[in-house]
């Protein structure tokens, strides 16, 4: 296919600011090849360095839909013997190989990349759980993922839902669509990454998307208070070990929304909650919320210029930092809801919009599946 090679400008004079996303929603759950979203991330091949890439889909393992997907990179052999031995001791897998990868010029070195379909065994160890009598699926799968990325050296879980996948590395987004062969899946949901890495290391398990059970996050700016979300995240048994800032978005999503049960909308005005001066100047019902939001959630408070495209099973999100310091542009035509931080990525898979926005400041576009879509009653 070669998507490394159509990755030409053919927009000039675009605004550059580091860090390029995109992403689709079918609210009707029709499936779409990824090619379509490697011609839309590549036409923001300026907005990268070539140091990360890649890509998140779902509705893409029909076959295996009722079974986490794990796919993991490995450094060296002994990694893959460790993890695959754990993972055997916890999990009944159904089926696993290697990812499908093809020769690319432009990737020289690689670690090896495996998948996985499996489900937890019913009388699995609860993997050191004290103190909790009863572990839900979902929390025994985000604590397995934790310990193989802490605890196995040179192991890496970067995707670890169900009937969905992260398929990233170094390289731009054609180099990484080539490798992983994205051309040959298809779903109804698409995002994807082009990295500009500034004071953090350009890896393959540093790269965007970031993912934990169907969670994914692209990001495109800086989390400047990193450190203080890392600490708050590790009161509830997270574990920050990739090396890059936007791995905490990953997991206070994943905090906020599943385990703590807010909504979308509330959840965002967690992460990108207005200044006190201005929720002082509010009154009633909306200033006690946000007053209360900003005192029990703090610590998830997120700092820095960001525009994010978060990605579940059910839908998207889109939400840029409570200034709009990093750019973020919605589209809708028909049932397809498109987000990216260009128009020109959008109009290069959907030439003729309905409708083109900027959203504001801190206010969150929620992209969700058709309730009658059988997608949509997934629970994370």
């Amino acid at each position: 296919m070669g998507f490394a090679a159509k990755g030409i400008n053919r927009y000039p004079g675009k605004d550059i600011s580091g860090c390029g996303l995109t992403g689709f929603i079918s609210r009707k759950g029709e499936r779409v090849s990824g090619e379509v979203i490697a011609r839309s991330i590549c036409n923001m091949n300026d907005r990268g360095n070539g140091l990360g890439a890649g890509f998140a889909a779902y509705g893409i393992y029909p076959d295996y839909k009722d079974l986490y997907a794990f796919h993991i990179m490995y450094d060296n052999n002994k990694a893959l013997k460790e993890t695959e031995e754990y993972i055997k001791k916890h999990l009944i897998v159904e089926h696993q190989e290697k990812m499908p990868t093809r020769h690319t010029k432009n990737i020289t070195s690689h670690p090896i990349v495996r998948r996985y379909f499996a489900r937890p065994k019913p009388d699995s160890e609860d993997l050191e759980l004290s103190g909790i009598d009863k572990v839900r699926e979902d929390d025994f799968i985000v604590h397995l993922v934790m310990h193989i990325n802490s605890m196995i050296d040179s192991a890496y879980v970067f995707s670890s839902g169900k009937d969905m996948g992260a398929f990233k590395g170094v390289g731009l987004p054609g180099d990484i669509a080539d490798f992983f062969s994205i051309e040959e899946y298809s779903g109804y949901l698409w995002t994807a990454h082009n990295r500009f890495p500034t004071n953090t290391p350009g890896w393959w398990g540093g790269a965007h998307p970031f993912t934990l059970l169907d969670w994914s996050i692209v990001h495109n700016g800086e989390i400047s208070s990193y450190g203080i979300n890392m600490r708050y995240l590790e009161m509830f048994g997270y574990k920050c070990t990739l090396l890059t800032d936007t791995e905490v978005v990953a997991y206070l999503l994943d905090l906020l929304i599943r385990r703590h049960r807010l909504s979308y909308k509330v959840a965002s005005m967690v992460i990108a909650a207005p200044f006190w001066k201005d929720i002082a100047r509010m009154n009633g019902n909306e200033k006690k919320m946000l007053t209360a939001l900003r005192m029990v959630y703090g610590g998830g408070l997120l700092n820095g210029p960001f525009a994010i495209i978060f990605a579940h099973t059910r839908g998207m999100v889109g939400l840029n930092d409570r200034i709009k310091l990093r750019p973020l542009i919605v589209a809708t035509k028909g049932d397809f809801v498109y987000m990216a931080s260009e128009e020109s990525a959008i109009r290069e898979i959907c030439p003729a919009p309905e409708r083109v926005w900027a959203p504001k400041a801190g206010e969150p576009v929620i992209a969700e599946l058709y309730k009658d879509n059988p997608h949509a009653d997934k629970s994370a």
